[in-house]
Order: C-alpha cells, then structure tokens, then sequence
C-alpha cells in the first residue's frame, strides 16, 4: 500500500484542520491500544488471524531481516529502531509498538506519584523547522498503575521486543529525596522492564537537570544498584545542553556505577537558529516560551554528544542515540558515530507510520553501500573511516 501519511493525512492534521497536538496524541494512543489489545485472536481461525488488521500492519511497517538483528545486555533488538520515551507514558499500547515495526520500545517517563503535568498548552509544532516544543511535566498516572497494568499482559502476552521503563523524579518530591524516589518506582516495575532509564535531563520539572550534576547523580545511581540484584539494564539519559566537561563526568559515573549505557539526547532549551519565531496557540515569541524542543533542530548536536561519548570512551559503553531522525541517512549517522540503538518520536509524527520500514530500509543499503555485513559492525565506524 503506498504511503498517504506525508502526502494527506499530515497536511490534514498540520495545516487543514490544525489538530491540537495534545488531543492528536490522546486519539492516536486510543487506536493503537486498541491495535495492542492483549490476546486478540482467542478464538479466531487461522484465516481470520491472516485477514485481520494487526496483520496486515505488520506485513506493511516492518523489515525483518538478520542483518538488522543485534543482541545487547543479553538482549536481542530485532532491529536498532526504538521508539522513545514519552510517547506511550503508561504502556498503553505496549503490544501495538512491534506491528509498528519497532525493534524496541521505552515506556514512560513514569514517577513515583501520579501527577498531571503542567498545565495546557503543553505541547506545540513548529512546522518550519520539523520540531516539537513540548512542556509536559511527565504527566502520568504513577509507577503503581504502570506495574498494575503491566503484569497482567506480561502474564499472558510479552512483547516480542525489549521494552525499556524510563524513570523520573515526582515533581512533588524534594531534589534531596530523589534517590528514594527513584528506587521506588524501580522496586514497583523492575521484573517488568527489560532495562531502565535514569531521566535526569528533562527540562519540565523544576530543578531536575540539576541531578545530572557529580554530587547529585551518584547517590541515586548508588541506590537504584544496590537494589539492582537482578543486574538489570541501567541507563542514564542525558541533556544535549551540558558542556563537554560535564558530559565527561556523567560518563565517568556511568562507568564508576557500572552502568549498561547512556541515551543521548534528551530535548533541548536552546532556541538557537529556530525558523519559527512566534507561536500561534499563545501569540508569544518561541524565545519566551517554556519547554524541551525536539527534531530536527537537535539532529546535529545529538550526533555530536554521541561521538563524543563513544570517543570518550573508547566505544566500551553502549549508546542510544535520539535527536532529530527523519531519514536512513540520519539515523545512519548517528550509528556511525557510535550509538549502537536509535529512538525515534518527533521523526515519527512528522514522517508517520512507514518512517520505520523506510529507514531500516536504508540501512540495509547503507550496509550494501559500505560492505557491512551486520548494523552492528556500523557501529563507531566513522571514527575507523571516512562514511557518507
């Protein structure tokens, strides 16, 4: 079937109708949990199996394919397509992410108490740059509901691609207390993730950058090892504003802590060379405007922090790259830089649901172009040799 996202369905929810972008999630999410409903062909005959939707999804959105195919942590990613946290914060669609063609997924960001997030609007487009201004607050309904949802499924129906949890602080809770925090959300979902996420770089919660901070960030990556008796996967995500000497020394307590891997990047506050410069929900200079921005404006400086890190560390610790993927080509460089997995979210709503297929797509020409047999061998290789 060919694709009518960019050339319909988009301009129908951008330009035409200009669907809050807030509520275009909530109506996207409502489908796909639908799609994801755990058990759906109990009782169906195998022909009815073949003819559903679910089905026919998948036949459409993926591209299975043993090159693509990389095992981490004692995990095995079908492919280095992930979708990033915040675009399901409660598992709501957990089972629908695989017929998207996702070779992993990332739930949350989820808290230790359920809380609302900041107040609407929350989320914005900026069209002319291929970006999302977003200001959520980790809306979510709390680390209890997640693991309450969670169970049942994993009971009957686990997915079929690793499923990280992305933890942040309660913004409730005092920057003092974080570590607790944190480990009770780990306690309540930590037999349910198949790795988990340190979120200390979100711009959305007051002070919680402050965390990436040396004195800040090792009580909590101390407590949530000491509880980590299952040695499951321990990852840190980080800001894409620090400065290098910064960087540096989360990478050093990533390594001092024994962590699985760093996720670079989170989104951005700098508004530097923005083609957007007035929002129209709130008539309002973007300058003037709270929030994480997201897309294409962070694609270079993302690339940039993962080679870093790799360089940094001889490519001894394992990268998840995000920030600004549309295309084969982009996603391409940030694996060459060093990043083993890629997350995608902004990329995904702009590019729609056959994003995924095209790209992983690409990446096998990319392999084809460079005689590579694995994506995996991809990994770190323009700082071996000279890539397009």
């Amino acid at each position: 079937m060919k694709d009518l996202y960019r050339p319909l369905v988009r301009p129908l929810i951008f330009s035409v109708f200009k669907l809050d972008p807030e509520w275009a999630h909530g109506r996207a999410m409502k489908i796909l949990a639908w799609l994801g409903q755990p058990n759906p062909d109990a009782g169906a005959t195998e022909a009815d199996k073949a003819a559903n939707p679910r089905a026919w999804l998948y036949q459409q959105l993926s591209c299975e394919h043993d090159r693509l195919q990389q095992t981490l942590w004692g995990l095995t990613f079908p492919n280095p397509m992930g979708l990033a946290a915040g675009f399901d914060k409660d598992g709501e669609a957990v089972l629908a992410w695989p017929l998207m063609g996702f070779g992993f997924a990332e739930l949350g960001t989820v808290t230790r108490f359920p809380q609302p997030g900041n107040p609407s609007p929350r989320l914005f487009r900026l069209v002319e740059d291929e970006a999302v201004l977003n200001r959520m607050g980790f809306n979510n309904r709390g680390a209890e509901a997640l693991a309450e949802r969670l169970t049942p499924i994993w009971q009957h129906q686990r997915p079929a691609i690793p499923v990280g949890i992305n933890l942040g602080k309660s913004k409730v809770t005092p920057l003092e207390e974080a570590a607790a925090d944190y480990c009770f959300s780990f306690q309540q979902l930590k037999a349910l993730g198949d790795y988990f996420v340190v979120n200390v770089s979100s711009p959305n919660t007051p002070g919680l950058r402050n965390l990436q901070a040396t004195k800040q960030l090792a009580p909590i990556l101390d407590a949530l090892q000491q509880q980590n008796t299952e040695a499951k996967p321990l990852l840190v995500k980080i800001a894409p504003d620090l400065d290098w000497p910064d960087i540096d020394a989360v990478v050093e307590l990533a390594q001092a802590y024994q962590l699985a891997g760093i996720i670079a990047t989170n989104t951005t506050i700098s508004r530097q060379g923005l083609k957007t410069q007035i929002l129209p929900e709130t008539q309002r200079p973007v300058t003037e405007e709270a929030g994480g921005i997201s897309g294409a404006p962070l694609r270079q400086r993302s690339t940039d922090v993962i080679r870093h890190i790799y360089h940094r560390t001889d490519g001894q610790l394992p990268i998840i790259g995000v920030g600004g993927i549309f295309s084969a080509a982009d996603a391409w460089d940030k694996i060459t830089a060093g990043a083993c997995l890629v997350q995608v979210y902004t990329g995904w709503v702009y590019e729609g649901p056959w994003m995924v297929r095209r790209i992983l797509e690409g990446l096998l020409s990319k392999l084809d172009e460079h005689g590579l047999e694995s994506i995996g061998s991809a990994v770190g290789l323009a700082h071996r040799s000279p890539v397009g």
